[in-house]
């Protein structure tokens, strides 16, 4: 597949992230990159889902969909897709894409109507399609959404897709803050505010009925904690580094019925739904990209990444 569009997703920068990858690779390099769109430029000669010309989509992780975990419907736990992989990784001009992503419905065909820098949104956009299912986040809810980057953003697209009319977010960042008024949240609040009582002001004197946490800041994961109220769910799409722990007020949690759960990746299904949303129209993406880069200047791309309070969805363009 010749890359056409790559994105650069928030983990991509982080150390710990990669130093595990190239610890479990046994290499002492990597080259990442997984939102990726491009054209088919050759095929082996037992493909027959796919043809040299074809604009594609192509997932980096698939599960197996026949293993214990996928069969209760975690497949984003299945081994099978914690071990599938494109080579060498989207920050190139070419990839190789293995058979069994295209068996298992990791490859899609795009409509004519989808460019390639919004099919480089459908693996993130899946992501968030995932934790919203899990939470089962629906209309009439407030949510709360903790860290206002790219995934906070998508989170708070999907929500309001799905017509839930009381949506706050916060961050750190007044960039981000704007983006998120921009794109229609309810409030969007510093997180060094008094959040508890800027929600319950709006919330008929209540807490929010879900919490998804997108950063990986740990002042937010005690934030999410803290927050929580009568029947909230809170859902860890970002976490803190490993070793971090959490302290869990579990009484106060056990009396409220308290729901604690996480959200890893995307299985068939969420990025089904994912490039529905897109094709469809009802989820615009290409108004989160702040910035396109050649591959040349990926580290220059890097830097704007890591400078989280002016930029948004990255794109390299090989």
């Amino acid at each position: 597949m010749k890359v056409k569009a790559s994105g650069i997703c928030g983990s991509d920068i982080l150390e710990y992230y990669r130093f595990a990858k190239m610890k479990k690779l046994n290499v002492d390099h990597l080259i990442l990159g997984h939102e990726i769109a491009g054209d088919v430029v050759e095929v082996g000669q037992e493909i027959k889902n796919v043809k040299i010309g074809d604009r594609v989509f192509v997932s980096h992780h698939v599960p197996c969909d026949e293993c214990h975990y996928c069969h209760l419907g975690h497949h984003t736990a299945c081994h099978l897709l914690h071990s599938t992989n494109f080579d060498p990784g989207g920050f190139a001009e070419f990839v190789r894409v293995p058979h069994v992503n295209i068996e298992k419905k990791g490859v899609y065909v795009l409509d004519d109507t989808v460019r390639y820098e919004q099919a480089v949104f459908i693996e993130p956009l899946g992501c968030v399609c995932r934790a919203q299912s899990l939470a089962k986040i629906t209309k009439g809810q407030t949510l709360l959404i903790l860290g206002s980057g790219v995934s906070g953003l998508l989170h708070l697209k999907l929500a309001k897709a799905k017509g839930l009319e009381t949506i706050i977010t916060t961050d750190i960042s007044e960039y981000r803050l704007k983006q998120a008024r921009r794109l229609g949240a309810t409030l969007a609040l510093k997180a060094t505010e008094d959040i508890k009582m800027k929600i319950k002001k709006i919330n008929d004197d209540r807490m929010p009925d879900c919490i998804i946490v997108c950063t990986g800041a740990l002042p937010a994961a005690k934030q999410a904690l803290d927050c929580a109220g009568p029947g909230s769910t809170i859902i860890f799409f970002a976490v803190p580094p490993p070793g971090v722990n959490l302290e869990i007020p579990i009484n106060d949690y056990w009396r409220n019925e308290i729901t604690i759960m996480t959200s890893y990746g995307a299985a068939p299904a969420n990025l089904d739904e994912s490039y529905e949303w897109i094709k469809s129209k009802r989820i615009e993406v290409e108004d989160l990209i702040s910035h396109r880069f050649p591959l040349e200047r990926a580290q220059e791309a890097f830097k704007v990444v890591c400078e989280a309070d002016r930029s948004m969805k990255v794109i390299l363009e090989p």
